[in-house]
């Protein structure tokens, strides 16, 4: 009897146990498999209705440092998801000498990012002061929202640097709290794609929370197996979420204020 007990119960726990192994493994890799599919779900469409427009001479065209930033993004996310299939397959020495590259791009990324957000914002100000009288109400509108973007970009760009510096420090020391942090640092400027999802409910351009819900639901399958396996929050998902409450504190209190309105024309340097 204790025979067919045993023999009874160990496949079930085999399954278990080999199904937990199995999600463990390939969390990562679906995890940037999502990241990446989502770049393509909102770059894509929108970027050949904006060829188009160029295209059509309804659009200037996109500067150099935009492509410069793209391709290096997407290199990005391209790297994120080949680390994690060597680490999912066993190939932990080419994990490691492909992860040198990160610590070049991830630089690059963020110098390009400074030099874009004013380059994008200098050609939005020069098309708003080039329309004709009848298009200006709807132009101040426009750059308002621009205004707010900056913010995001600011935002975006900072909470990136930090966390995977945080992330590259903790390479050697603690490679758990080192892989969850490069997801979290990616995620923080994927509402660029998010946004252009059009078939996606949203808050945006009245205010930003939607976008910031986003982000937490694109990370939550990470964050809940995390829960399910260890019975606690992960402290990575603490000291990310007490690095970034402050800026998502500054960027909604900031949203669409008068003062924030004001500002951003003097920090480019367009105000008259």
């Amino acid at each position: 009897m204790a025979s067919m007990a045993g023999s009874g119960a160990a496949p079930g726990m085999r399954s278990n146990t080999g199904l937990r192994a199995f999600i463990d493994r390939w969390i990562f890799v679906f995890m940037a498999a999502l990241f990446v599919a989502t770049t393509l779900v909102g770059f894509i469409p929108d970027s050949l209705s904006k060829i188009a427009a160029i295209a059509a001479g309804q659009r200037a065209s996109f500067p150099l440092v935009l492509h410069f930033h793209a391709v290096l993004m997407g290199s990005w996310l391209l790297l994120l998801l080949t680390q994690t299939t060597l680490m999912a397959t066993g190939r932990d020495s080419m994990h490691k000498q492909l992860g040198l590259a990160s610590m070049a791009l991830a630089p690059a990324i963020v110098l390009t990012g400074i030099a874009l957000v004013p380059t994008m914002y200098y050609q939005k100000w020069d098309a708003a002061v080039a329309a004709p009288p009848e298009l200006q109400m709807q132009m101040r509108g426009m750059m308002a929202v621009v205004s707010n973007i900056v913010l995001v970009q600011f935002r975006a760009g900072i909470l990136f640097a930090v966390f995977v510096g945080l992330a590259l420090r903790a390479r050697k020391t603690d490679p758990a709290f080192h892989k969850r942090m490069m997801f979290i640092a990616t995620a923080m400027p994927l509402p660029a794609a998010i946004d252009r999802i059009g078939w996606l409910p949203s808050s945006f351009p009245a205010n930003y929370y939607s976008q910031d819900a986003y982000v937490l639901l694109w990370l939550a399958p990470l964050f809940l197996w995390d829960i399910y396996r260890q019975g606690r929050v992960h402290r990575v998902y603490v000291v990310a979420f007490c690095v970034w409450l402050p800026f998502a504190a500054v960027l909604h209190s900031l949203w669409g204020s008068p003062l924030w309105q004001n500002y951003v024309p003097h920090l480019f340097g367009v105000a008259s």
